[in-house]
């Protein structure tokens, strides 16, 4: 098996990999070993959204400390659970939901509409960069300022719905500018599941990331290739500087499907050619196995894919 910790910058290898638990999956994984296998607890539906911008260090991406135990992961990608409110909305151009449920390989057109909403509102939550617009050729600008601020921490204190917001603004989702990547399953054994829809979408030129004042911690644009050249170190972890993340290697931080996502952009030839190549949406799903001797571990079957060229940003 090709352990994550030691594979070089960029090298994706096929077959099955090996990642490690961090402390809160261990102690799950120990305790479904130790009172017998059952039935998994139902996971959550979620969506995800790896930003992309070309720089000249390669593709980078925009990441973020999540805090709590969220099953996406102690630093992650943008994103979060779907919400009801999230039927609410009903101003939509690009790709139909019956278009995107196409795309994501489900029967079930609601819920493919719903990881959509899901996926651009959790990334204006959490970034400020909103994918909607006028119309199918604009997107909004000057999305910054207090006045942002404050409707972002409404939605997400749930005093305001998303819908509302993209209503009174004269505004309709852009899902022509979301790029599905991949559906990832949290393992039976956690405690809290999600059903994870990664999405990746490049950044609006016109708009310029920032972290939600009452939530945020750390986030940054970083590097595929420099974050994983350094992923048997605690460089990233060391940097963000919280209890949880001090000391860790990449591995201990993000879920494996990060891990892979980040391989995959640092061996992508540009923004335009990651999001334009065509590849099939593969569902993942750890499994709990015993690596180096008793050493507890997930186990996932991975596949190489090979990216394009050259990129501008919308």
């Amino acid at each position: 098996m090709q352990n994550s910790s030691n594979t070089p910058a960029g090298f994706r290898p096929a077959g099955k990999r090996t990642f490690p638990l961090n402390a809160d999956q261990l102690e799950a994984a120990q305790a479904w070993v130790d009172f017998g296998e059952r039935t998994p607890s139902k996971p959550r539906m979620a969506s995800s959204v790896v930003l992309l911008k070309d720089s000249p260090t390669g593709l980078q991406t925009f990441m973020t400390y999540r805090p709590g135990g969220s099953p996406l992961g102690i630093v992650a990608f943008p994103g979060g659970t779907i919400e009801p409110a999230d039927d609410d909305v009903t101003d939509w151009v690009g790709p139909s939901p019956v278009e995107w449920a196409k795309r994501l390989g489900t029967d079930n057109v609601d819920l493919a509409k719903r990881h959509v909403v899901a996926a651009i509102r959790e990334t204006f939550e959490e970034t400020g960069i909103l994918l909607a617009g006028p119309d199918a050729s604009n997107l909004v600008e000057g999305v910054s300022g207090p006045k942002w601020m404050k409707a972002r921490e409404a939605i997400a204190a749930q005093d305001d719905t998303f819908a509302a917001l993209l209503a009174r603004r004269g505004l309709a989702l852009r899902t022509d500018l979301l790029t599905p990547l991949s559906h990832w399953l949290s393992p039976d054994f956690a405690h809290r599941r999600f059903d994870t829809r990664y999405f990746a979408a490049a950044r609006p030129v016109n708009q310029q990331p920032t972290l939600l004042s009452s939530k945020g911690v750390w986030g940054r644009w970083a590097s595929a290739s420099d974050i994983l050249a350094t992923r048997s170190t605690s460089a990233l972890g060391d940097e963000i500087g919280q209890d949880r993340t001090v000391g860790l290697a990449l591995g201990e931080l993000v879920v494996p499907g990060v891990e892979i996502i980040l391989e995959k952009l640092a061996a992508a030839r540009g923004c335009i050619a990651y999001l334009n190549h065509k590849r099939p949406i593969n569902e993942y799903r750890p499994q709990l196995v015993t690596a180096a001797g008793e050493d507890f571990a997930l186990e996932v079957q991975a596949s190489p894919a090979s990216e394009g060229a050259a990129c501008r940003e919308r």
